[in-house]
């Protein structure tokens, strides 16, 4: 089904999308049960939506998957991954049951920190390609992290995947600086 039947065919859009949210629900819950710790919910096409439509076809079906995974696990983290979100990141925030919010590479840390309740946690933001980069592009921009969110839960992280041609020593002297080794 095209992302356009949210307008041409509302009512069949929003019965895939209650759809989807329940069976993500359940297969979360399974693999909680089989052990996991934590659990992220990605939402790679909230940053496409126009704000009017965000509620509707983001956060009202994350909710719905939140409330349902809730009942059957409880205590589980939950992070929240609303890519190219932006300016709607504060919606996302106060979806019940999420522990976290994961911000992309277009996310200014500092804003994010200021702008998001400090109960929540919140993980990303590095840009990939400082981490190809390597050098001072990388030290640079892992300082940018690490100071825009600095006294409050963070979970360090890419804004999105490592790149496949991305040197270990990068990531070895990223892990590095993280941890003040």
């Amino acid at each position: 089904m095209p992302v356009a039947a949210r307008r041409t065919e509302p009512e069949l859009f929003a019965a895939l999308i209650d759809r989807l949210a329940d069976v993500s629900a359940d297969y979360l819950a399974r693999q909680i049960g089989a052990g996991v710790e934590a659990v992220q919910i990605f939402d790679s096409w909230s940053g496409v939506l126009p704000p009017q439509e965000f509620e509707r076809w983001c956060v009202a079906p994350l909710a719905r998957m939140l409330a349902r995974l809730r009942a059957m696990a409880p205590a589980t983290p939950v992070i929240a991954f609303p890519r190219g979100a932006a300016t709607q990141l504060g919606k996302f925030a106060g979806i019940e049951g999420i522990s976290a919010i994961g911000l992309d590479t277009a996310v200014e840390p500092r804003m994010a920190a200021a702008a998001l309740p400090a109960r929540l946690a919140l993980q990303g933001n590095l840009d990939p390609l400082a981490l190809l980069a390597g050098g001072l592009p990388l030290d640079e921009a892992i300082d940018r992290v690490l100071d825009g969110f600095a006294g409050r839960p963070h979970i360090f992280n890419l804004g999105h995947g490592i790149l496949p041609q991305t040197p270990i020593e990068h990531v070895e002297r990223l892990v590095a600086r993280v941890r003040g080794d």
